[in-house]
């Protein structure tokens, strides 16, 4: 889906839009190998949390941190003394953050729920799917031709990766007209009078981070009754199921 670049570097001569999907392998890469700390992380107040604790701790984790950074570094950005290309800088910098912090949002909540993420097709199709919202789901149910709820386990983790190339094909324009088109707009907006700034950093962030969390609900459905290990470790049971009654 993306163009080789050595070191992870972006390729300058890229289209705009085929930099934009390097971005977000490079965010999928370093993000993936940070997923278990994540979880940890949300357990880590309540280590005997179940999974829907767990993943409502990750929704407010990230919907915290996504604002938060929008906030600083659209205050930042619009201060005094610095200037529009630091601006612009500091901005664009902070929109790959957001990209970063989104990946291992979807990618958490996808391993909580048991979905594989071992194969990079499935895990763009699951971070495209779920920042794209309603649309991401309605793409990736029409290209794969199933329907039904919760596209995450259904189709991520069950179609073929030919599909799933197929399907990151279409959702990679989808992205790329959205998320090109709406980073470039916020970011030049960061670059207003000190205040304002702040403000349209913190709440696209604050919208771009419910949309996402909204999307992964409907992408899963309800978070599983226990952990994995927990029911491979239950030892299985050697009472004898009661018996029928008699039909009559």
């Amino acid at each position: 889906m993306a163009l080789d670049a050595p070191d992870g570097a972006i390729p300058e001569e890229a289209p705009r839009g085929q930099r934009a999907l390097v971005l977000l392998d490079k965010a999928i890469g370093v993000q993936s190998a940070l997923v278990g700390r994540n979880i940890s992380r949300a357990r880590q107040r309540n280590p005997d949390a179940t999974p829907a604790q767990v993943i409502r701790t990750l929704e407010r984790m990230y919907v915290s941190s996504l604002t938060v950074t929008g906030a600083a570094v659209g205050g930042t950005a619009a201060a005094p003394g610095v200037g529009t290309g630091v601006a612009l800088a500091l901005s664009a910098g902070e929109a790959f953050s957001s990209l970063e912090l989104s990946v291992l949002f979807a990618l958490s909540v996808a391993e909580v729920h048991g979905v594989p993420i071992d194969e990079l097709e499935r895990r763009r199709t699951i971070v495209m799917g779920v920042m794209l919202g309603g649309s991401g789901s309605t793409t990736i149910t029409k290209v794969a031709e199933r329907t039904g709820q919760h596209w995450g386990r259904q189709i991520v983790g069950r179609v073929p990766v030919e599909t799933l190339r197929q399907i990151n094909k279409v959702l990679g324009r989808h992205f790329v007209t959205k998320f090109g088109t709406k980073q470039g707009v916020i970011v030049l907006s960061r670059v207003t009078p000190f205040g304002i700034g702040a403000v349209i950093g913190a709440s696209a962030n604050a919208a771009l981070a419910s949309v996402a969390v909204r999307a992964s609900r409907r992408a899963f459905g309800p978070p599983p009754a226990s952990w994995a290990w927990e029911t491979a470790n239950e030892a299985p049971s050697t009472e004898e199921p009661p018996s029928l009654p008699p039909a009559r």
